[in-house]
């Protein structure tokens, strides 16, 4: 009995129960925008991992051409505050990416499954 109630114990531990957030931000690029979204993410990206509650974050790339998602970034924070946060720090650091067709349609999730 003790062992369970130990084991109980364990897995209600509030570093077992905190879980992550999760950006994940999918981009539109055409190829001839392809250099410079990737060179801005990893001046955001460089920016955000000195933030608090910045976890990880990885860049995907399409393995098919004509994906409606060539780019996909996903990152993990310890909390949406973070984040935002981090976001708002970073927008007065780095100016937005303005180029023509390149559009991403970021949004947050929490794991509700395993």
């Amino acid at each position: 009995m003790k062992i369970q109630l130990l084991s109980l114990s364990l897995l209600c531990s509030s570093s077992v129960l905190a879980q992550d957030i999760t950006l994940i931000n999918p981009f539109e690029v055409p190829a001839v925008h392809e250099e410079a979204t990737i060179e801005h993410w990893e001046k955001a990206r460089d920016f955000l991992q000195t933030q608090p509650g910045y976890v990880s974050t990885q860049l995907h790339k399409s393995l098919q051409p004509n994906s409606t998602f060539f780019l996909i970034n996903i990152a993990k924070w310890e909390s949406t505050e973070d984040f935002q946060r981090a976001i708002s720090n970073m927008q007065k650091v780095i100016p937005a990416l303005e180029l023509d067709g390149v559009k991403n349609y970021p949004a947050l999730y929490e794991v509700i499954r395993n």
